[in-house]
């Protein structure tokens, strides 16, 4: 076996591509969209479920929160602003829905407008 052919085989289909962080973000993003969006619907049967997944993108939430007020952090002030509320919004919608007195919508469109912002960044680098 030649040194080309053991890198091939170490190193061929099973690695994944290089990915910058805004597409391992949008990454994050989309999984914990998507199990949020099938633990709602499964929420009657299956409710650990849904608090697993409320759970994930509220600590995802907080991990950007955290993010932001680190003095290093080179966003915009509006943008820090911005992010810093929605992880706020996250954290009190999520207790209205545990409660019953909301649905996943509004958490599900706001990750969603995220998850745009991230594609349109990403596709300009």
């Amino acid at each position: 076996m030649t040194a080309t052919s053991q890198a091939m085989s170490g190193y061929g289909k099973e690695s994944a591509a290089l990915q910058t962080s805004r597409g391992i973000e949008f990454q994050v993003f989309a999984r914990i969209t998507r199990e949020l969006k099938s633990a709602y619907t499964a929420k009657d049967s299956k409710y650990a479920e849904l608090v697993n997944a409320l759970h994930a993108n509220r600590m995802m939430w907080n991990a950007l929160a955290v993010d932001v007020s680190n003095t290093k952090n080179e966003l915009s002030n509006d943008l820090k602003g911005q992010i810093f509320y929605l992880s706020e919004f996250v954290n009190f919608h999520t207790k209205k829905i545990l409660k019953g007195d909301a649905s996943i919508a509004a958490l599900v469109d706001v990750n969603l407008a995220v998850m745009k912002g991230l594609g349109a960044q990403e596709s300009h680098t």
